[in-house]
C-alpha cells in the first residue's frame, strides 16, 4: 500500500507501483532484530507499506535519514515514518533545537506519535508537588491553572505561586510536560495534554516530602473535586518506606479516591539501581497507575528504547508495579524564569549562536553569571567553544527556555496527560477503564524483564482509540 500522494509522485517518475514496495534497502540492526519487514526508521514490522525515500522532498528526505538508527543507506520507509514526519516537518525544521550532531531534540508528542486531534480539552488534572510557578505555558493565552493551595498555609497563600524559590521547579515541570502548551518553542515543546486544566497543590516549603503530606493533598483534592471538575491526580513524589497497602493509611486513601472516580497515577521513583529496588506508597497502592521509566534516546526508534532506573515490584503485597512505562530522560521541560539557571542557559544559548569575534565581548559582558566562562576570558576562541559545547550537555540545556530532565516524576505526567487526552474523548471512562486501556494497549520492550516495565511502553494513539471504541 502506497500513500495517494506518493503514487502521483510516482507516476510521474515513471516507476511501477511494485517497484516501489520492492525497493532494495541495506539491513540495519533494526532489521535483523524484527525481520526484514522492519521500518529502517521507527522498526516497526509492515508488510507492504514502504514509500520511496527518492520521491520525497529533500528536506523531507533529509529529516528522516536524520532520525534513522543505524545508517543512512537505505531506500524506503515505512508509510507511517512519511506520515510523521510530513505532518511534523515545518515544526521541527522551524522550532526543534538543533544538537550537536546535526539531529533534532524532539518533543514528547512527537515521540509517543501521539493523536493531535485530541489535547486534554474539558479536562482538569490535579498535581501534588513541592511547588508550582505559573508558567507562561500554562498561563497564556488563556491561564488554565483553575486552583491553587499551599497546604503550608491556613489561607492556602496565593502569593507563594508567583515567588520562584528552590521548591518552585520541579512542581512546575511536572505540571508543564504534562499540561505546557509550548508557547515559548512555538508550540513544538508541548505536553500532550496542551489544553487541559490543572489544579496545583503545594505540599512542602523544602526537602523531601513526606507521606503526610502526600495524604493531606490527597483530603483536599477529595473534598474540592467537585468544586475544580477533577478527574486525574498526578503524584510525582514516593512516601516514607514499603509497606502493604492493607494497613498504610495513604494507600487506603488513593483505593478510596479511585472508588470516587479519581484515575490516580503516580511516579514509581527512581531507584531501579538499588538491590531492592523498593516501590513506595501511593505508587504500591492496588488501584493506581505506577508509572516506570522509558529511555528512548531522543528517537521514534523502537529499536533505541531501553529502560530507565526505575523503581519496581513485586510491592511487599506481591503486585505488579509499576503497570506502564513513558519517557524518563530526554524529556523537554521548562526552566523556572528568574533563577541562576535561567540566565546561564540564555547566555549559553547566546554564546552558541554568536560569531566567534563576538565571544570574548558577549562573556565579558555577562560577568558572574558562570564562573567557568568567566575564567575562559583569556582563551583562544575554539576552547570557549568546547567549553560551551560541554556546559551545554552537562547542564542538559535544550534553548534558553528548556531544558532535559529525567526521572519518573516526569514519566508520570506524560501517562496523565493521555489520560487527559483519553477522558476528552470519552468523558465517560472510568478509572478503571483507563487502566485497563492504558495496559492492554502497551507494548513491552524485548529484552527486558517484565517485572521492570509492567506491560510496557504506554501507546497514546492506541489508547485514545480504544477509549473512543468504549463510547461506542
Amino acid at each position: 500500500m502506497i500513500l495517494p500522494v506518493v503514487y502521483e509522485k510516482l507516476k510521474t517518475r515513471k516507476m511501477s507501483l511494485h517497484e516501489s514496495v520492492q525497493l532494495h534497502r541495506h539491513l540495519t540492526s533494526a532489521d535483523i532484530a524484527a525481520g526484514e519487514t522492519a521500518c529502517p526508521v521507527c522498526s516497526r514490522e509492515t508488510q507492504d507499506e514502504y514509500v520511496p525515500l527518492l520521491v520525497l522532498e529533500e528536506d523531507l528526505q533529509r529529516l528522516i535519514r536524520a532520525n534513522a538508527p543505524d545508517t543512512n543507506e537505505f531506500e524506503a520507509v515505512c508509510a507511517r515514518c512519511v506520515r510523521l514526519f510530513e505532518r511534523a516537518k515545518d515544526r521541527i525544521i522551524q522550532d526543534a533545537a538543533l544538537q550537536k550532531d546535526g539531529s533534532r531534540v524532539l518533543s514528547t508528542p512527537l515521540r509517543l506519535d501521539a493523536d493531535e486531534r485530541f489535547t486534554g480539552k474539558g479536562v482538569t488534572i490535579a498535581f501534588l508537588d513541592s511547588g508550582f510557578y505559573p508558567h507562561v505555558d500554562l498561563t497564556t493565552p488563556r491561564n488554565r491553572i483553575v486552583g491553587y493551595r499551599n497546604l503550608m498555609m491556613q489561607d492556602g497563600d496565593l502569593a507563594t505561586l508567583f515567588q520562584p524559590d528552590v521548591a518552585s521547579w520541579h512542581g512546575m515541570m511536572t505540571s508543564v510536560v504534562a499540561a505546557g502548551n509550548g508557547s515559548l518553542s512555538n508550540g513544538f515543546y508541548s505536553g500532550i495534554a496542551s489544553d487541559s486544566d490543572v489544579v496545583l497543590v503545594k505540599l512542602a516549603r523544602t526537602g523531601r516530602i513526606t507521606e503526610q503530606n502526600i495524604e493531606d493533598g490527597l483530603e483536599w483534592i477529595l473534598s474540592n473535586r467537585t468544586r475544580y471538575n477533577i478527574k486525574i491526580v498526578n503524584i510525582s513524589a514516593g512516601g516514607d518506606f514499603e509497606q502493604s497497602y492493607l494497613h498504610d493509611s495513604l494507600s487506603q486513601l488513593v483505593e478510596e479516591c479511585v472508588a470516587k472516580g479519581l484515575t490516580i497515577i503516580c511516579a514509581v521513583g527512581n531507584a531501579g539501581h538499588l538491590p531492592n529496588h523498593p516501590v513506595f506508597p501511593p505508587a504500591s497502592a492496588p488501584s493506581c497507575i505506577a508509572v516506570g521509566g522509558l529511555d528512548d534516546n531522543n528517537s521514534i526508534n523502537r529499536a533505541k528504547r531501553g529502560m530507565y532506573r526505575s523503581s519496581y515490584g513485586p510491592t511487599v503485597d506481591g503486585l505488579q508495579k509499576p503497570e506502564v512505562i513513558a519517557p524518563s530522560i530526554w524529556v523537554p521541560a521548562p526552566i523556572l524564569p528568574n533563577t541562576p539557571t535561567a540566565s546561564q542557559a540564555e547566555l549559553l544559548e547566546k554564546l552558541d549562536k554568536a560569531n566567534d569575534n563576538e565571544l570574548h565581548e558577549i562573556i565579558r559582558e555577562n560577568q558572574g553569571i558562570d564562573n567557568e566562562l568567566d575564567a575562559a576570558l583569556d582563551r583562544p576562541v575554539h576552547s570557549i567553544r568546547q567549553i560551551i559545547a560541554l556546559k551545554l550537555r552537562r547542564e542538559n540545556v535544550i534553548t534558553k527556555h528548556y531544558k532535559y530532565v529525567d526521572g519518573t516524576s516526569f514519566a508520570a505526567p506524560i501517562v496523565s496527560s493521555v489520560a487527559a487526552q483519553m477522558l476528552e474523548a470519552n468523558p465517560r471512562l472510568t478509572p478503571q477503564q483507563i487502566k485497563q486501556i492504558l495496559i492492554t494497549t502497551a507494548e513491552r520492550l524485548p529484552h527486558y524483564e517484565v517485572d521492570r516495565q509492567g506491560w510496557g511502553v504506554i501507546d497514546p494513539r492506541k489508547a485514545v482509540r480504544k477509549a473512543l471504541a468504549f463510547a461506542q
